[in-house]
């Protein structure tokens, strides 16, 4: 009941359940004399029904729905402003504390995928990411970021698309691992049957490689596909692009990763390495046999992103050709290497552009 004990003592104010993973809804239930099984079924009105009224919970007992109303309350931000891509994708946009963070929907033709943010802005201060030139306020709560996928999956039964997220990844705004404790709540939710009940293997988190944070997902035993956001081959260039590099370097990154491949289901047995194509930076032909050697011992498949530009940047993209060559070098390797189709460039949805601001591209 140690869960149950640091829950209630937070706070005099009520509770937002979606906040609460499955155990912590059971021990804050049980907390208030309900059934053991009560946390399935309120999770069922909220995952399944997007119900945020107790009192139309009629399978929990009168008793509880009254303290529950007393106590908490299930709230999810909604997006309050929507942009719609020629291609498709549609970037929304979030309130919180008068900031704003994005959500990025991608459709295809047998998948949904939900690009979600963690934080509000990053830290990282990577030099090629709009975000990290925003700078840093604060960590999302559980609440905050599953409620990215629930809002989602309400507009879209609003629109009449039939469709609901087939797939989650956490590349929006923020780095997911030094938001590591909620991040793992979210993804308890994000993976459970009564919850939103996707597959561990349409779930990716993506990171620069916080080494700490990676080992404690490890441990946590959540089983999810990871993306590294290695971006270089060395780590002389690492470090001008990226400064977390000068703190958790590439191979205590490729360490981590591989303890932690060791366990995973979810990966297929392939770590996903993600590198955006910089001209005259980390795109020679040289920089792609250092990349082949660097990752000779880390099974991996490589995703090449054409750089996509934001505003008051120095950095170009390499060009189509650029990249052809480097994705053959390293396919000649042996390495399965996709060049990745960046989608919703005209509403600045791509790789690397959300800001908290929605700005059409003129």
């Amino acid at each position: 009941m140690k869960n149950n004990i640091n829950i209630l003592n937070i706070s005099k104010s009520r509770i937002n359940l979606l906040n609460l993973n499955r155990q912590d809804l059971r021990c804050f239930l049980l907390s208030l004399g309900a059934k053991n099984f009560s946390a399935e079924q309120i999770m069922n009105w909220i995952y399944n029904y997007y119900c945020q009224d107790f009192n139309k919970m009629l399978n929990i007992s009168l008793k509880i729905r009254n303290k529950l109303n007393d106590i908490s309350y299930i709230f999810a931000p909604k997006f309050i402003e929507e942009r719609i891509s020629c291609d498709g994708t549609i970037k929304w946009l979030t309130s919180i504390d008068d900031q704003k963070i994005e959500t990025v929907y991608i459709p295809e033709n047998k998948r949904s995928t939900l690009c979600i943010s963690s934080q509000i802005g990053c830290s990282l201060k990577c030099s090629f990411c709009a975000t990290g030139k925003k700078g840093f306020s604060r960590n999302l709560t559980v609440s905050e970021i599953i409620s990215q996928i629930w809002q989602a999956n309400q507009v879209l039964k609003q629109k009449n698309l039939n469709r609901c997220i087939t797939n989650i990844v956490f590349m929006g705004m923020g780095e997911p691992l030094l938001n590591i404790n909620n991040v793992i709540s979210a993804l308890k939710i994000i993976l459970d049957k009564h919850g939103f009940g996707l597959s561990k293997r349409h779930v990716t988190l993506s990171t620069s490689g916080i080494v700490p944070a990676l080992n404690k997902l490890r441990h946590s035993m959540i089983d999810v596909c990871l993306a590294i956001s290695l971006h270089a081959p060395n780590d002389y260039i690492r470090n001008l692009i990226m400064p977390v590099n000068k703190k958790y370097n590439i191979a205590s990154i490729l360490d981590s990763s591989l303890q932690y491949l060791k366990f995973s289901y979810a990966n297929r047995g392939k770590i996903t390495i993600e590198y955006v194509m910089l001209d005259r930076i980390n795109d020679s032909n040289q920089n792609a046999e250092q990349l082949a050697i660097l990752l000779n011992k880390m099974p991996s498949k490589i995703n090449l992103i054409p750089w996509n530009s934001f505003f008051n940047s120095s950095f170009r993209s390499s060009n189509m050709n650029r990249i052809n060559i480097f994705a053959n070098i390293l396919r000649k390797k042996g390495f399965i290497t996709v060049i990745r189709k960046n989608r919703g460039r005209d509403i600045n949805a791509a790789c690397g552009q959300l800001t908290g601001n929605i700005i059409n591209r003129i």
